[in-house]
């Protein structure tokens, strides 16, 4: 069973990704004069979260609550089957959007929580974390992606799976707890790449095609082998597990009809919440409980 609140939470983050909800104005505001005492007021926290992802790079902000305040995201190959592979460019974007974030909320955003494919060595986890660090943001907690996304879903027992730009990340809870995690490259790139080879087309044009609804029915017996992969890896890594449920999150799960190829492929329900691209994103910025983000007015 899935959090109760789950489909209110994406649509709002959804809202404020999309700049259609302005961020409470009452957390940019310093108190008013005829405060004598500004400094024994409770200040209010924010919490961050940085998902560097194959395909998009995602920011989002949360309130004391953990409720969405502002959201960025953009389109970037910065990242190949989970690892960094233009740190430049990683730290540059980024960069970007903490600025359009600041603008947006009035103040400074100094700490962030970052995610990392379940499985990949140490060495690549400490990378995501320079890139945040340099783009200057203390980075004091990192979280795998299923992980990340379970704290959003809140779900006791299942299978996590998200399926990003690059990998398939597992990971498998019982009462709650993670007890298995495993990832294997193979997500939205390789959907692009079997577009591009079958039409004949550039990979940025299979990209627009493969991210518009409109052209799903025609193009999944093209992109239908890669499900199934992804159906084959799920597969293999919950065999020893008692899973009867599996929920899909990440932006790969937006092509309609994989949630029923995997579950054909595994024999086990599948479930795919609203708007599964910020899940993830969402998750890890609940994980940023740093000190560091209280927000400072300069009183």
């Amino acid at each position: 069973m899935m959090n109760p609140h789950l489909d209110a939470l994406l649509a709002q983050t959804r809202a404020v990704m999309n700049n259609d909800h302005s961020p409470a104005q009452v957390m940019a505001q310093p108190p008013a004069a005829d405060d004598e005492y500004p400094w024994e007021k409770s200040r209010p926290r924010v919490h961050v979260g940085v998902d560097l992802g194959t395909a998009y790079t995602v920011m989002v902000v949360l309130d004391e609550a953990m409720q969405p305040l502002a959201g960025e995201y953009r389109f970037a190959q910065i990242v190949r089957d989970g690892l960094v592979v233009d740190f430049h460019g990683a730290i540059r974007l980024l960069s970007e959007l903490k600025e359009r974030l600041e603008a947006r909320l009035g103040f400074e955003l100094t700490s962030a929580a970052t995610t990392y494919p379940p499985g990949v060595p140490l060495s690549e986890v400490q990378a995501t974390r320079h890139v945040v660090e340099a783009a200057g943001l203390n980075c004091e907690q990192t979280v795998d992606e299923p992980t990340a996304a379970n704290a959003v879903l809140q779900i006791k027992n299942g299978a996590v799976v998200d399926v990003g730009g690059g990998t398939t990340g597992v990971a498998i809870f019982k009462d709650g707890e993670v007890i298995y995690t495993a990832d294997e490259p193979t997500g939205g790139t390789h959907f692009s790449l079997v577009i591009a080879g079958a039409l004949d087309i550039p990979f940025e044009q299979a990209e627009t095609l493969k991210k518009d609804s409109r052209q799903h029915r025609r193009l999944f017996p093209v992109v239908r082998p890669v499900m199934e992969k992804v159906g084959v890896i799920v597969a293999r890594h919950i065999q020893a597990h008692p899973v009867d449920t599996i929920y899909l999150v990440g932006g790969t799960v937006c092509f309609a009809g994989i949630d029923k190829v995997v579950q054909n492929v595994t024999g086990i329900k599948t479930l795919i919440p609203g708007y599964p691209l910020f899940v993830t994103p969402l998750g890890v910025a609940m994980h940023n409980i740093s000190k560091v983000n209280e927000v400072n007015y300069g009183w």
